[in-house]
Parts: C-alpha cells; structure tokens; sequence
C-alpha cells in the first residue's frame, strides 16, 4: 500500500517513519510513503504557497496552482485503485471503519495536510474524494491528522501487527469500546484481578468480555450503541444498568 502525503512540512513525519512498527513495515516493503512538498510546484518566484481569500477575513488559504500542479504530476505516476483526502477540520469524523474501509479498497491513497485557514476550495472540487476529520478540535496543520489515518490503515495489512488475531479483540473492532484488561500478579497490592479471569471457563470468560465491553460502551460511547443490532441478551443486560443507575 502507498501513501502520498502532500505537506510543506514532511520533516514532520519523521519520527513516525523511523521508529515502531512503521518504519518495519516501510524497510519491509509492506507499505510504501512519499512525502511531497508542494511548494516545490510553485511558480511564483517568491516560492509562496498562500495567499489572501477574496472577501477578506483572517489568516491565508493555500493557493491552487501549487497543489493543481501536484496532484496533475502524482495522477501522471499512479496506478491501481486511488483514493484521494484532505484533512480537514470540516471533514466527517475518522472511525475504525473508515480504516477498513481504506486498508482494504485502495492500493493508494493520496493525503493533502491542509494548513492556515484551508485550501482554495477548487482544489477539493477538482481532486479530493473525500474530506476527513479526526475530532472537533483544529491543529495548526494535517500531519498530525495523517499520520493517525496512516496508522490506523497501516496496522490492518496482513503482516504489519505480528499477530492479527489481536486486532480482532480491540476497541472498535466491533463497534464496541475494548472491555478492561489485566496481567500478573493475580493480586496487585490489594487489587485482584476478577475471579471470572482466573476461572478456566473460557465460555464465561468470553460473556463477561462482551458484556464488559458493552458496559464501558453504555458508559463512555452511546452513540455507538445507537443503531446497533443488538441481542435480547444485550438489551436486558442494558436495561438492567440503566435501572440500576436510576
């Protein structure tokens, strides 16, 4: 998988590049990133890349030139199955999802890191497939937001995480937050992990992970739980936490 980071600061990526299970992946050859400054396809002799918006307001927008000049240049090189993103405060949230959904329909995806005050909205018309946020707060820049994307499509390849069957007990993995978790010693300083954990009955054991992850969902994240298909099970186990909390 190839991932093309359009930024005017790629030093940015480089601590995510060199260290963990990235940077594995990258000298294995599973993933592949090139970092594209785009003030390199700039024509103005001042190598600017922003300018004021027309009606005036605060702060500058990426100009079109540069970033019609990039993309025009990546469209001329890439092959395969290409999705194309923008960063954006103004995006729909980021979810696990959508990481799967990217991970297993693209062979690349192409990631514009906005900054200032956005980008030249001729530029999304033209280029951008879809516009993402990774919560309702705004960074002075998209690179952190695509290295998160990266990371989260990353990890869902075949061979990036040693075991992949890991990926299926985590959080979102099924909609549901991850149910808490414990290791040795049994008892820590007066603190004993549950007595279910230690029972052998790997039946029991799997109910009450389900029903954990679904009591910290109730608790923490309902908007998961709106829409969900749930069991009877599920749902009398919900109701019976709602009573209980009234």
């Amino acid at each position: 998988m190839t991932f093309n980071c359009l930024t005017l600061f790629p030093e940015q990526f480089s601590g995510f590049m060199q260290t963990g299970l990235a940077a594995r992946a990258v000298q294995a050859g599973l993933v592949r990133v090139e970092l594209i400054n785009f003030r390199e396809h700039t024509t103005d002799r001042h190598r600017r890349v922003d300018d004021y918006p027309f009606s005036g307001g605060p702060g500058m927008l990426l100009m079109p030139q540069p970033l019609f000049d990039c993309f025009a240049d990546l469209e001329s090189r890439e092959t395969g199955r290409v999705r194309r993103i923008y960063m954006s405060p103004a995006g729909k949230p980021f979810s696990q999802a959508d990481a799967r959904r990217l991970a297993a329909e693209y062979d690349t995806i192409d990631i514009l890191c906005g900054r200032y005050e956005g980008v030249d909205q001729r530029v999304i018309d033209t280029f951008i497939d879809e516009e993402i946020s990774i919560g309702d707060y705004v960074l002075t820049g998209g690179e952190l937001p695509a290295m998160v994307l990266m990371d989260a499509c990353m990890r869902l390849l075949p061979g990036f995480v040693g075991n992949d069957d890991s990926l299926r007990a985590e959080s979102m993995s099924d909609g549901l937050l991850e149910y808490p978790q414990y290791t040795r010693p049994s008892n820590f300083r007066g603190q004993p992990v549950p007595e279910v954990l230690l029972s052998g009955d790997h039946a029991r054991i799997e109910k009450w992970k389900h029903q954990q992850a679904l009591l910290r969902t109730l608790e923490r994240r309902p908007d998961l739980l709106a829409g969900r298909h749930l069991s009877r099970e599920d749902q009398e186990l919900i109701e019976k936490i709602k009573e209980a909390g009234t």
